[in-house]
C-alpha cells in the first residue's frame, strides 16, 4: 500500500486496544496490507508471509471484522470510490 492510499484510509481507523497477554503491538498499516496481500495472491490467512512483518494471519483476519462492525469498511469503500471517480472525471 503506497503512502497516498494509506493517508486516505488511516483517519478512518482507530487505535488498537491496549495489548493483552504481553503480545507486541502490530503496526496498524500492516493489517490493510495483509488483507490486500491475501486478496491479491489468493492465499489463506495462515500463509501471510512472516518475513514481510505480518506476524500472524489471525491478527490481520480480526481487523476486517472489527472494522465492519464499526462501519469502517463501508466508509473506506465510499472514500476510495469517490477518489476513483474524481480521478476518472474529465478535466474542466
Amino acid at each position: 500500500m503506497d503512502d497516498e492510499l494509506w493517508e486516505l484510509i488511516e483517519p478512518l481507523l482507530w487505535p488498537w486496544p491496549e495489548q493483552v497477554s504481553g503480545l507486541k503491538p502490530v503496526l496498524y498499516r500492516l493489517c490493510p496490507q495483509g488483507i490486500l496481500c491475501v486478496l491479491s495472491n489468493d492465499i489463506s490467512w495462515q500463509l501471510l508471509p512472516l518475513e514481510k512483518g505480518f506476524r500472524s494471519g489471525q491478527t490481520c483476519w480480526r481487523g476486517p471484522g472489527r472494522w465492519h462492525e464499526a462501519d469502517v469498511i463501508a466508509q473506506a469503500y465510499h472514500l476510495l470510490l469517490a477518489e476513483l471517480h474524481a480521478a476518472a472525471a474529465p478535466a474542466r
